[in-house]
Order: structure tokens, then C-alpha cells, then sequence
């Protein structure tokens, strides 16, 4: 039992993660409605290029607000906070009622650990531990990008299919063993992502929309994770009512000697 809940907050982890009331207004940037009108560039190394050119630019993110996670039937609503050194770190802090912090989990390039507050339990592997649960295409700069709402470089190559339908934008492909679609907005942002592994019943799909400005760039403040390995399901909602940039962030993760380690 231990262990099963343990890693389920592992796998939210990489997807980033986990977990209601706004506290803050946002203010909301609405993408404007299809005019049948296609962008002046239609060449696709323009297109990719105009694309990838609204990914909002940071050396830090700090990201709040209040989750949903539904988990195989079982539905929790906490508090969340994201911070993020890009090509660093992406730290997550989980907390629930009243305040108690339940897990707290640190993603590197080449590292994944996890505090099971809960259950006084620690979990620390190589990155690669999260391809037990998505495709081994998976890395840690997707899962940045995901977060951020940013392009993914892997699939904006020439060798993705384009398609353009009424102004918004369809980019699709497969990376080995990992299909992709990546939907952008009127606002030439992303959308929609879906990713799913050609070997195997594991998939996930990101919705993203309520996008604030942020520095002169857009940044969605509503994200929705759906995600299938096998017969585990997750769906996460995260509202953030607080996204800041290019902050002084820190990554606080001290295990305690009482802490049982999980294989």
C-alpha cells in the first residue's frame, strides 16, 4: 500500500503535479475567434519560427493555486506550488487540509526524489524512473515545457506534419515510439498537447487556456492533465492564482533520519 501511493505521487511528479477557491483576479487574455484568415507566414520553418517565438522567456518560475486530482475514482482538492530553475529543477510542494503538507518532490535532469510526508517515506531514483510510467521519449525539458505552457523542440522539426485550419494550427508526428499532436490557439499558443506511446496503453493529453500576461508573454493559468498508464487513470485540474518570473526560488528538501527509503 505504501509503496502504490508513493508512486502514484512519483508519476504526478514528473507530469507535474498534483493536487479551492481562487485568491487572486486574474486577468484573463481570451484567444480571439477563427476568421477563416491564415497568418501571413505559411511556410512551415516560418510558422514553427512564429510559433515557437510566443514561448515565454524565464529563468525562474514560481507558480501557486489550488488543484482537483481525481485518481481511479477517488477525488482530492489541494493546494499546490511549482518552482521552476529552467534546465535545472522543477520543486513541488503538495499541501492539504488545514494546512499539512503531504509530499514534496524534486525533478532534475538526471534525478527524481520524493518526500511522502504522510507516511514518513522517501523515494530517490535516476530520471529514467519515470518511464516505468510514460514513454522513454519523455525527458525532463518536455516536462518543463509542459508546465510552462511553452513549445516542445522536439516535435517543431520539418519533419512534423502542419496543417492549418481556420488559424489554428495543427502540428503532429512521432518521435520513436511516441505520437504527438500539439494544437495551437488564435493566439499562436499552445493549447493542447497529446502524447501517446505507440507500445503501449499510456497516454496523456494537457488542456491549457486562461492566459495572463506575463512580461510581455502569455502564460496559461489553467492547465488540465488526463493520463492513462495502463489501468491507472489521473485527471488534474490546476487553477494557479499566482504565476511570477525570473525570482530568487529555492528548493528545500531536507529527509529526516526517521524516514523509511522505498525501493
Amino acid at each position: 500500500m505504501r509503496r502504490n501511493i508513493l508512486n502514484n505521487l512519483v508519476f504526478l511528479a514528473m507530469i507535474s503535479l498534483t493536487v479551492a477557491c481562487k485568491t487572486k483576479k486574474k486577468i484573463v487574455v481570451v484567444a480571439p475567434p477563427v476568421t477563416g484568415v491564415a497568418p501571413v507566414n505559411s511556410e512551415k520553418l516560418e510558422t514553427l519560427n512564429l510559433l515557437q517565438s510566443k514561448d515565454i522567456s524565464y529563468t525562474t518560475l514560481s507558480l501557486k493555486g489550488k488543484a482537483k486530482l481525481e485518481m481511479n475514482g477517488n477525488s482530492n482538492n489541494v493546494s499546490i506550488n511549482i518552482r521552476i530553475r529552467k534546465d535545472e529543477g522543477i520543486w513541488v510542494s503538495i499541501t492539504g487540509a488545514f494546512g499539512i503538507e503531504g509530499a514534496r518532490a524534486l525533478i532534475t535532469p538526471d534525478s527524481i526524489k520524493v518526500l511522502n510526508k504522510l507516511q514518513s517515506v522517501y523515494l530517490a531514483k535516476p530520471f529514467s524512473y519515470v518511464h516505468r510510467y510514460t514513454n522513454p521519449q519523455v525527458t525532463y525539458k518536455l516536462l518543463q515545457s509542459i508546465l510552462s505552457g511553452n513549445t516542445i523542440p522536439e516535435f517543431m522539426t520539418e519533419d512534423a506534419n502542419l496543417t492549418d485550419k481556420n488559424g489554428v494550427w495543427d502540428i503532429n508526428g512521432a518521435a520513436a515510439d511516441l505520437a504527438y499532436r500539439a494544437l495551437f490557439n488564435t493566439l499562436f499558443k499552445v493549447s493542447e498537447y497529446e502524447l501517446n506511446d505507440l507500445k503501449s496503453a499510456r497516454a496523456m493529453k494537457v488542456v491549457y487556456g486562461d492566459y495572463q500576461n506575463m512580461n510581455g508573454t502569455l502564460f496559461p493559468t489553467a492547465l488540465q492533465i488526463n493520463s492513462m498508464a495502463g489501468k491507472q487513470k489521473i485527471a488534474l485540474n490546476i487553477d494557479f492564482s499566482k504565476v511570477e518570473s525570473n525570482l530568487l526560488v529555492e528548493f528545500p528538501f531536507n529527509v529526516p533520519g526517521k524516514y523509511e527509503v522505498i525501493d
